[in-house]
């Protein structure tokens, strides 16, 4: 199973949950409508044509008491969201592939200017050669502009995380932007029962909206926004500096923020999602693989296979990506002896994957100090939306393993290569 069910909500609550069967695409919509945002910008593109659709059809049926803007195209889309989010609006947009590369001058602003819209990514691979499938390569590539990245691995894991995106972003020590990311087609297409939550239940989840309260386009209140800093001289730099320190910050605190509110996602609703990192079997685990996304499904099966097999292995997915979960992830790695990073994209600069990369970093605190280190290997597959199957994970358990008596590979594997 991938979420644990808990016992502390009363039967009454869960009751007023609708069961619904849906594709991933709809549960972002709807989980969208129920955080009840001010003022959703849209413009479509595969393969997250659908979710746009599915918000224009909630607003147009009276579901969704929100403002929409059909913009000419994602750049604008996501500009009049900044205006919408500075003037205090709780705002919402959807992109990837193409359009997330149309947007990047909006979408680089958004981070330093600290609005707290929320975003998903129907991850899409890159293009060329030309792709219109599921891959990892349009989230990665943005990896480093300042919005918080939360991966999903479930259907009923992007409803409940879209709602409890809001929450985290306008939280007063995160003031971020924040993408939900959910495969595309494997999830945005892909249909499974789901949870509804009541209403009710999620406005007091909420809580009072307050967004957008250290900064807002008020007449009565004039300021200047996104003024002109850096330079020589005067206190440009500084002012520059601390605006980066101030971004940094809040990334850095927005590890304990998601932590705190699934937390309270949880205890209220009875579905407990790890918010950084998440152990699967690892307990008495000599090695262990790590996946991102909806690929961690099959991942589990093949550890499941593999242990009653006599295997030592076990899992580590990541949920949140960005800002990167070192200390989570180290106390992970601590108790294993060999590592195998599964990416379903490509690092380009490092011929690996970008989640192997970014772990490399991670390991060089648990053994840079003794020169001890942690052995590991990439692995990069399911590109341009190709399955990841419980086969291809046997392939990875069994090249893990020989990390245990064997030197890493200087090079990652492709799993898709001869399929």
């Amino acid at each position: 199973m991938t979420t644990a069910t808990l016992e502390t909500p009363s039967q009454a609550k869960r009751a007023k949950q609708k069961v619904m069967l849906i594709e991933g695409n709809e549960a972002a919509a709807l989980g969208v409508a129920l955080a009840r945002p001010d003022m959703v910008a849209v413009y479509p593109i595969t393969p997250q044509s659908s979710l746009v659709e599915h918000v224009a059809k909630l607003i147009a049926d009276g579901r969704m008491d929100a403002d929409i803007v059909d913009a000419e195209g994602e750049h604008s889309v996501l500009s009049v969201l900044q205006g919408a989010a500075l003037a205090g609006g709780r705002t919402y947009t959807a992109t990837c592939g193409p359009g997330l590369a149309f947007m990047f001058e909006p979408y680089f602003r958004t981070s330093g200017m600290r609005p707290p819209i929320v975003m998903s990514i129907v991850t899409r691979d890159g293009i060329t050669p030309q792709s219109v499938w599921g891959g990892h390569q349009d989230a990665m590539t943005v990896r480093e502009v300042g919005w918080v990245q939360v991966y999903c691995e479930t259907v009923q894991e992007v409803l409940d995380t879209t709602i409890m995106a809001f929450k985290i972003a306008e939280h007063h020590d995160v003031m971020l932007p924040v993408n939900v990311c959910l495969d595309g087609n494997y999830l945005s297409y892909g249909t499974s029962r789901v949870e509804l939550p009541d209403q009710a239940e999620v406005d007091a989840f909420m809580g009072v909206k307050n967004v957008n309260w250290h900064v807002a386009l008020d007449p009565l209140r004039p300021m200047a926004v996104d003024p002109l800093t850096g330079g020589s001289g005067g206190k440009g730099p500084s002012t520059f500096v601390r605006y980066r320190k101030g971004q940094c910050r809040g990334m850095q605190n927005s590890l304990r923020v998601i932590e705190e509110v699934h937390e309270e996602w949880a205890q209220r609703f009875g579905r407990r999602f790890a918010p950084l990192v998440e152990e699967y079997r690892l307990d008495g685990a000599d090695y262990a693989i790590m996946t991102l996304g909806s690929m961690t499904g099959a991942a589990k099966d093949a550890i499941d296979e593999a242990r009653d097999a006599g295997k030592r292995v076990g899992l580590i997915k990541l949920k949140t990506f960005s800002p990167f979960p070192v200390e989570a992830l180290l106390k992970s790695m601590k108790k294993i002896q060999a590592l195998g990073v599964v990416d379903r994209s490509v690092g380009f600069r490092w011929n690996c994957g970008p989640m192997y990369q970014e772990t490399m970093g991670a390991l060089y605190r648990l053994g840079g100090a003794s020169g001890s280190f942690l052995p590991s290997m990439s692995f990069i597959g399911g590109l341009a939306g190709a399955d990841i199957t419980v086969g291809h994970f046997h392939r990875v358990i069994e090249a893990t393993e020989k990390l245990l008596s064997s030197p890493a590979p200087t090079e990652p594997i492709w799993l898709n290569e001869r399929d």
